[in-house]
């Protein structure tokens, strides 16, 4: 290397070095974000009860708050919130999840019923379209999907036999969340002063930082609550109405796909409109109720659900989301996707505040 060669790439160094980290507050966002990351990834199996309940206490700050913005006492507030939590929750664990989960079962057991119809009518088609389909190619398909439900089923049986060791980490979350929730809210402002002291001094990037997404990190997530609700309970009246069957297991279906942005759209489509096809055939006018009632149930979720409950929210593209739901769920399963966008929009965030080369705002504002 020429000894002119050397002051160049020095300079080129150091350049790249300024770009990534001009300034020591942005040197102190990175160190909480990688810090951050590294400590949540490697202990989300070991503390995931933390974690979920640091979530649910977040969730529950913006109520508490509400409360105390109407004059009352932030201890009152607390225990008001806490047990509308935990009536929720009771709610969750004694009446709707058995409902789901007998309605659940009793759609596996009518599998078999479901495949065999299903047979019929496929088993048809060469007839009806002799020039597009041949028998021998249907009863290859319906071998490939007989085998691949027998391994599925394998695969549920192997799994059972961890059933113990998951009704124990069921029994830990129920014991643990609501204590911890509790305490979170409760002594909120000692644990931030004891966090803090670990903190970098030179942090008011990061502060600018979480100033910016908190609002709208707290709106999302409990927007998203609401949207979930609104559709269980719309959906729930709509079906039980219509005499549909496992209503209540559809609600939640419907509830919960709002999760998953585009995707839980598209794959809740086939369970409502295969029950009700099974149930009633295309000969009835039932099916195509069904089918008016959740288009209209999703067309309303767009139209007016979303931009009331997410007027606030940060635009972000089509791509990002679904590359953070891939990323985030990849990572942190069920929680992952749930946060996903949240999470995108953080990154959004500290990519848009990152200071630039020549900026001098973060030297003369503070």
């Amino acid at each position: 290397m020429t000894p002119q060669a050397q002051p160049i790439n020095r300079r080129f160094l150091r350049d790249s070095f300024k770009r990534f980290l001009p300034n020591p507050q942005a040197v102190a966002l990175a160190i909480i974000l990688i810090v951050s990351f590294v400590l949540i990834y490697s202990l989300s199996d070991l503390l995931m009860p933390v974690f979920v309940s640091i979530v649910l206490a977040y969730l529950l700050e913006g109520l508490v708050s509400k409360a105390e913005s109407m004059k009352m006492p932030r201890l009152p507030a607390i225990y008001l919130v806490f047990s509308v939590f935990m009536a929720c929750l009771g709610f969750l664990l004694f009446y709707l999840i058995p409902i789901v989960s007998q309605q659940a079962v009793e759609l596996v057991q009518h599998i078999p019923e479901i495949l065999n119809r299903a047979q019929i009518g496929i088993m048809s088609l060469p007839e009806m379209y002799p020039q597009f389909i041949s028998e021998s190619k249907i009863q290859q398909m319906m071998f490939a999907v007989q085998r691949e439900l027998l391994t599925y089923g394998q695969n549920i049986l192997s799994r059972s036999a961890a059933s113990v060791v998951g009704l124990v980490s069921v029994m830990i979350y129920l014991f643990l969340v609501p204590m911890m929730v509790f305490f979170f809210l409760k002594d909120k402002q000692m644990l931030v002063s004891w966090f803090l002291q670990f903190m970098p001094r030179d942090r008011r990037l990061t502060v600018r930082v979480w100033e910016e997404v908190d609002i709208q990190i707290g709106n999302y997530v409990r927007g998203k609550f609401a949207e979930v609700f609104i559709l269980w309970a719309v959906s729930y009246v709509t079906y039980a109405a219509m005499g549909l069957n496992y209503a209540m297991l559809l609600a939640v279906l419907m509830g919960l796909q709002v999760i998953i942005p585009y995707i839980g759209a598209t794959l809740v489509t086939f369970p409502v409109l295969g029950v009700a096809y099974f149930q009633w055939g295309l000969s009835g006018d039932e099916f195509m109720w069904v089918v008016i009632a959740y288009s209209i149930i999703q067309a309303l979720d767009g139209v007016v659900l979303v931009p009331v409950l997410f007027s606030e929210a940060v635009n972000l593209h089509a791509v990002a989301i679904i590359v953070a739901i891939l990323f985030f769920g990849g990572l942190w399963g069920f929680w992952g996707v749930f946060l996903a966008i949240p999470l995108a929009t953080v990154v959004k965030a500290v990519l848009t505040a990152w200071p630039r080369i020549g900026d001098d705002s973060m030297t003369t504002d503070f």
